[in-house]
């Protein structure tokens, strides 16, 4: 479904789970090579010692590399998420943020693996980091893709 950068935008940060856990999306780009999160510790998002809920951590990373893909790529091609992995870094009250990038030759790579039918699994890291830069957790996304 093709979409407008802002749309999407719109959608996600009122989506129920998004809400629940605080999650906001400040930036799509019209070209659809980044998305820009943020998530603030609130009351109802943090974990018994009192910093970001590490599911919450994920969350903010999931699903935006494949949405990226199913808009640059279009109808054409199966796109879901396979497998993550989260390693936690450093706990956190602060806000944290994770740009979640997919440049063109990520697209092209996708685009040379897929083209004779077979499936490709492209794995992508996406750091979280606070407001001091410091790294909070990399989120390890592997991908499903291929030719419709």
């Amino acid at each position: 479904m093709k979409l407008s950068p802002r749309f999407l935008k719109f959608i996600l940060n009122i989506y129920p789970p998004y809400l629940g856990a605080g999650i906001h999306i400040s930036h799509i780009s019209r070209d659809w090579s980044e998305i820009d999160v943020a998530m603030q510790v609130r009351w109802y998002n943090k974990n018994a010692v009192g910093t970001h809920f590490g599911g919450s951590i994920y969350s903010m990373t999931d699903p935006h590399l494949m949405l990226l893909l199913m808009q640059r790529l279009g109808k054409g091609y199966w796109i879901w998420d396979k497998a993550a992995e989260i390693n936690f870094i450093k706990a956190t009250d602060k806000r944290i943020t994770a740009k979640i990038t997919l440049d063109k030759a990520q697209v092209k790579e996708v685009i040379d693996k897929t083209a004779s039918g077979k499936k490709y699994l492209p794995t992508f890291v996406i750091p979280v980091y606070d407001d001091q830069k410091n790294l909070i957790a990399t989120v390890k996304k592997t991908l499903y893709i291929k030719k419709r």
